[in-house]
């Protein structure tokens, strides 16, 4: 008897991500801007779908911010837009304000998860201010400014006791629920969680 042979399954779909970088001295060349290398290198590791970048440097303007999502999602098409920087209590920090002016609907959970994992290494997590919206078909999610605290947030303390999710799982269903593409990702870095109604078919 023949073993019958795999179901070939189609590559991932193309997905296309905005990294938004917010930093007056990063924008203005004072220092060199870690956020935007630091989201790629993570995503890109996360990720097993081929991946557009659309990527910005721009200063903390409340208005300038507003505009640069609004045009990655209106006139780019991003799916996800990922924004690092200006999320503090502190008076030039307007990523959260210029995030909620362009928002049709707001998605809270993930801020308080990302304040819940920063929460386990400094107390100061409390005057994190990140939001995350939908706009159109795309979602949009503010993250910490640190290299570091970027990965914890998007990754989780999967090793921790107790555990502590990372944001990043529920990302893939949530740009399912809002007719993104179908992100896959790979599971040793994070698993993307969806109901069983929802999963596709596992790459070997």
């Amino acid at each position: 008897m023949t073993t019958p042979e795999p179901a070939v399954l189609p590559p991932p779909e193309p997905v296309k991500i905005g990294l938004l970088s917010i930093s007056d001295r990063a924008s203005a060349g004072v220092y060199e801007d870690k956020g935007v290398p630091a989201l790629q290198e993570w995503l890109g590791r996360a990720l097993l779908n081929p991946v557009t970048w659309v990527a910005r440097v721009i200063p903390d303007e409340q208005d300038g911010i507003s505009a640069a999502l609004r045009a990655l999602v209106d006139d780019e098409g991003c799916h996800l837009v990922l924004t690092t920087g200006g999320t503090g209590p502190a008076p030039r920090d307007v990523t959260p304000e210029a995030t909620l002016a362009v928002a049709d609907k707001e998605m809270p959970g993930f801020g308080e998860q990302m304040r819940q994992i920063s929460l386990r290494f400094v107390p100061t997590a409390i005057l994190s201010r990140q939001v995350a919206v939908i706009r159109k078909g795309a979602l949009i999610i503010n993250l910490p400014g640190q290299p570091k605290s970027i990965a914890e947030t998007l990754e989780g303390l999967p090793n921790a006791t107790p555990p502590c999710p990372g944001i990043f799982a529920a990302v893939p269903y949530c740009i399912d629920l809002i007719g993104g593409p179908y992100l896959e990702t790979d599971d040793t870095v994070c698993k993307a969680f969806r109901p069983k109604t929802a999963q596709r078919p596992k790459r070997a």
